[in-house]
């Protein structure tokens, strides 16, 4: 029985090798270009033969290929940062040779975002964070600039404001008059003044 199974498979296989050989071969000829750019050339694109699955094909740097297959033979076209292309040989091909333009599309990954961290290890990133100073909120802020010594700070080193200047000027000018104005109470004329007004008032009533 394990005989006749030998025999079936050995048939089988030697009917597909018939089958594959009595397929005319094709000269395959042709050139790898750029789908979005006609005029660029994709060089040293891998060529494969799907249905041998051993016939591997490299295009040279000016993305020229050429090659012999059979007719119906499955060709892919793969290369890094292009969509593969899969092309079938047809039958009857006339003069058994075929020329063709192979245009790969160019394929775009997108990566997820990797973010690279200074802290080398856990331990460096907790000592960082907590002797992390944190920023002052808007309370903290409005505080520290209202304190005495902020205002004072202002008050030095900025210049002074149009009504600032008039209330100095008239401060200075009260200052400076105060001196020249007298105290009635010192003055004897005032005093004899005023004790003939008393006199006056008495003698009226």
């Amino acid at each position: 029985m394990k005989y006749l199974i030998g025999i079936l498979l050995l048939f089988c296989t030697i009917n597909t090798f018939a089958q594959t050989a009595e397929k005319p071969l094709v000269q395959f000829t042709g050139v790898t270009h750029n789908a979005d750019s006609a005029r660029a050339i994709v060089p040293y694109v891998n060529v494969t033969n799907v249905t041998t699955h051993k016939q591997v094909y490299i295009a040279n740097y000016e993305g020229y290929f050429s090659f012999v297959a059979h007719e119906q033979d499955t060709i892919r076209f793969s290369s890094v940062g292009y969509k593969p292309v899969t092309v079938v040989i047809p039958a009857n091909v006339v003069n058994k040779s075929l020329v063709m333009e192979i245009m790969l599309k160019p394929q775009i990954v997108n990566l997820p975002v990797f973010r690279v961290f200074p802290w080398a290890t856990t331990d460096e990133f907790r000592k960082d964070f907590l002797s992390m100073k944190i920023a002052d909120d808007d309370l903290e802020i409005a505080r520290k600039n209202l304190s005495s010594a902020s205002i004072h700070a202002l008050e030095a080193s900025l210049p002074r404001s149009g009504a600032e200047s008039f209330s100095v000027e008239d401060m200075h000018n009260s200052i400076v008059n105060s001196h020249s104005i007298t105290n009635p109470l010192l003055n004897p004329f005032a005093w004899g003044s005023l004790i003939r007004e008393i006199t006056a008032g008495d003698n009226s009533k």
